[in-house]
């Protein structure tokens, strides 16, 4: 039987619907997936005259309702948003919305109901104007899963990134790294693409500073302090890791293929040169987490929700990894 996939529609007001309703279009996710949208069916309804789409919109309540085929999209219909929702605004009601689908589809993946989550994505201003202050969907899925113990992965061609720390600020995250949390990293990624098939994964470490430090030329020995001693400690553990090393040179021989992945220290240094390879074809994984969960790696898009023109290849990509991460034996 082929996995099913629940697609959490993210903050309505965005571009989600459309990209779901886009990604549902191509024949070939419904090769590889049964498909289910976790949101608002009048929301996709909507959408629908956006892109100029002819799907079905189902409209159920119970998975056992799911009728699935490539001309039609099941909606497990929460039924959570005014049908004239703004668009391209910022809202309390899309945001609370945006984190009841969320908490749905973790629900039915707990259950073992669904195989993996896939999420469009919510806007963190309308999701705090619903009541719900956390950074994002990584630190609410952890929350809802009570996982300690996780980080969050970009997927891009020729390039895996895996963070220590995320959506903090630059002082802060070099105050939260340490060597444990450096190591347990490190385990999650090793982890992580050994489970992917991956055999004796090559992971590499950023440093913090500019060339890594250059033996205490730039910065504090931060290196020595906070990295040092957890690349050693997976190496005494069989791990391949090597660093830390300049982030400036790193991700050209990650991309070139002598890693498998690269171990950032902050958000953007990680995410910077994800984004540059494409935000269309960026993919989101969160590690650690007792269930599956991909993402698209960009945003709202507030900007151009409602005009038919977001792209929709982040989204078919995290759909297609949430299938390859998804035990043999359930495609």
């Amino acid at each position: 039987m082929k996995p099913m996939i629940g697609i959490t529609m993210g903050d309505s007001a965005g571009v989600g619907p459309e990209i779901i309703l886009k990604s549902l279009g191509h024949a070939e996710i419904h090769d590889i997936c049964c498909p289910i949208v976790i949101g608002d069916a009048k929301i996709l309804e909507r959408a629908k005259a956006f892109i100029h789409s002819d799907l079905e919109i189902r409209s159920i309540s119970t998975l056992n309702q799911a009728e699935f085929s490539p001309n039609g999209i099941n909606c497990y219909d929460l039924d959570l948003l005014p049908k004239h929702l703004p668009i391209g605004q910022v809202s309390a009601e899309s945001g609370h919305a945006a984190y009841k689908f969320v908490e749905k589809a973790v629900k039915l993946a707990l259950n073992k109901e669904i195989d993996a989550i896939c999420t469009a994505p919510l806007n963190k201003e309308a999701l705090h104007k619903g009541g719900h202050t956390y950074p994002g969907h990584t630190e609410i899925l952890a929350d809802l899963t009570n996982t300690e113990d996780f980080s969050m992965m970009l997927s891009a061609p020729n390039l895996r990134v895996i963070h220590v720390t995320t959506h903090v600020g630059i002082i802060d995250a070099i105050k939260m790294i340490n060597p444990q949390r450096v190591y347990e990293v490190i385990r999650l990624a090793n982890e992580t693409l050994t489970r992917a098939g991956i055999e004796q994964p090559k992971i590499a470490v950023c440093g913090i500073n500019p060339h890594a430090g250059e033996n205490g030329l730039f910065g504090y020995g931060e290196e020595e302090e906070k990295i040092i001693p957890a690349v050693k400690k997976a190496q005494a553990e069989g791990i391949d890791v090597e660093g830390p090393l300049p982030a400036d040179t790193l991700f050209f021989r990650a991309v070139r293929g002598d890693f498998d992945v690269v171990v950032a220290m902050y958000h953007d240094q990680g995410h910077g040169p994800v984004k540059v390879l494409g935000l269309d074809a960026g993919v989101n994984i969160t590690v650690g987490l007792p269930i599956i969960r991909t993402s698209v790696d960009h945003g709202t898009a507030f900007d151009i929700a409602g005009t038919g023109i977001a792209d929709e290849r982040s989204l078919v990509e995290a759909i297609r990894q949430a299938v390859g991460l998804v035990p043999k034996g359930k495609e």
